[in-house]
């Protein structure tokens, strides 16, 4: 049984129609109760699990919000993306192509993460950071401000990569 369904309400998002969700049981570990109204989907098989996308949040394509996960604010999960776990994607945030973000993971703010990047445990992404190509941000590493993680770069365990920095290519930084 879905804990959510489609509800009229419908908005235009380029080519695709996105339709409203509501709360058909609570959803305590996620702060929703039943007749809460959630975010946008284009279709069913965007949402399953316990997780939710709440407030002006879009998921879409083939892209699949699972497990506990939120997705919430302005947040836009699309392509082919998976956020899962207890994952948290917010704000402006942005999670497209094959990318996953999932365990405890935060996306936040104006960041993106593209492609086939992975953000993982308790990292945390955000600001007007990126995260592209293959790269892997996890344990309880940070990305932030305007900086770029790509190509199959690694950042792990407790490193930050902040301001203007990048990382790229096979490069990996490891606290």
């Amino acid at each position: 049984m879905k804990h959510f369904k489609l509800i009229s309400e419908t908005k235009i998002c380029g080519t695709t129609t996105l339709h409203r969700i509501e709360a058909l049981i609570d959803l305590p570990q996620n702060g929703v109760k039943a007749g809460d109204r959630g975010g946008w989907v284009e279709s069913k098989s965007n949402l399953t699990g316990n997780a939710w996308i709440a407030d002006n949040a879009q998921v879409y394509g083939n892209a699949h919000v699972y497990g506990n996960a939120q997705v919430y604010g302005d947040a836009r999960v699309a392509g082919n993306a998976q956020v899962f776990g207890n994952a948290r994607v917010l704000g402006y945030a942005w999670v497209s192509g094959y990318a996953r973000v999932y365990s405890d993971a935060h996306v936040s703010g104006n960041a993106h993460v593209l492609g086939n990047a992975h953000v993982s445990g308790n990292a945390q992404v955000f600001g007007n950071a990126r995260v592209l190509g293959y790269a892997w941000v996890s344990g309880d590493a940070q990305v932030y401000g305007d900086a770029h993680v790509s190509g199959n770069a690694h950042v792990l365990g407790y490193a930050r990569v902040s301001g203007n920095a990048r990382v790229s290519g096979d490069s990996s930084v490891v606290e």
